[in-house]
């Protein structure tokens, strides 16, 4: 059974580019966006696959949290679907639990706390590079950008500013007591308040400003032209909003709330981003030691 399924692995370059075969139009594969074997490309044919922790599925994700045999796709009047085999952890088509679910191209599908993306349809190899290109750049667990993206935005942004005279802020964010709810609740659970806080952040920032997750629990947000007292404003609504939120996991809701850490640069300073960075760092750690779910300015 195993040679009807096709499995590559994709190395990452810089242009997203590989050295696979190319696929014709109409074809479908998952391509593996949060997990081991990050990049993975997996094509689909008409057989079925069962998506399992161990052999004898075809597709194996050795992860703790993907059951034995944990969901099958298969191909129904033309179309594949997904079918949960009972899994401790149950299987999400975008976010939602399904016993059965037709796939449309584009689902993104948890399964444990590995996450993989279903492409079909034409120009699939084109498309196919684009997404490696952006998994590159993007946190596929929260879809902010990702360590390596913010960290080359910064010194970016911190040159612009001090060219133009203009402010930049940066605020360093992270859960309060996150240890505890993964172990309390178990890490998938955690991954899903990683999610659910992403979605929490976006509302209330602008489009042009840089989200990313620089740490496992902890998050970044570069605010362009937005000076130290504006940034305590967007620091303060983050923080609410979290306070106020009820995080869902399965039939249970909790609460949670973060710290924040605030640094600015004027635009008239030779501050570097390096010093930028630390300085917003000290003062979430101040937060924390300050007693938590608080917002705390630099000096």
């Amino acid at each position: 059974m195993r040679d009807k399924l096709s499995t590559l692995k994709t190395p990452f370059s810089r242009a997203g580019r590989t050295s696979l075969p190319e696929l014709p139009a109409g074809s479908a594969f998952l391509v593996i966006l949060y997990g081991p074997d990050m990049g993975r490309r997996v094509e689909l044919h008409d057989d079925p696959i069962v998506i399992g922790r161990v052999e004898p599925a075809e597709l194996c994700i050795a992860q703790e949290s993907v059951s034995r045999k944990h969901s099958r796709i298969f191909k129904r009047d033309g179309r594949h679907h997904i079918e949960d085999l009972g899994s401790t952890n149950g299987t999400f088509v975008n976010d939602v639990s399904v016993k059965e679910s037709a796939l449309e191209n584009g689902v993104q599908i948890k399964i444990g706390r590995s996450i993989l993306k279903y492409m079909t349809g034409d120009d699939v190899e084109a498309r196919y590079h684009e997404e490696i290109y952006r998994l590159m750049m993007t946190d596929a667990l929260t879809q902010a950008h990702n360590k390596r993206a913010f960290t080359e935005a910064l010194p970016r942004e911190a040159a612009r500013a001090q060219r133009y005279k203009r402010p930049l802020s940066l605020l360093l964010f992270d859960i309060d007591h996150f240890k505890k709810i993964n172990d309390t609740y178990g890490h998938v659970a955690g991954d899903s308040v990683l999610r659910q806080l992403a979605g929490l952040v976006r509302p209330r920032i602008r489009e042009h400003d840089i989200f990313g997750r620089v740490g496992g629990e902890e998050f970044g947000i570069l605010l362009p032209e937005v000076d130290l007292l504006g940034a305590k404003v967007v620091a303060e609504k983050v923080r609410i909003a979290v306070e106020a939120a009820s995080f869902l996991i399965k039939d249970e809701t909790f609460g949670a709330t973060v710290s924040l850490g605030c640094a600015s640069l004027d635009g008239t300073t030779q501050d570097s981003a390096e010093r930028l960075y630390e300085r917003a760092d000290k003062a979430l750690y101040a937060a924390k030691r300050a007693g938590r779910n608080r917002v705390v300015v630099a000096e």
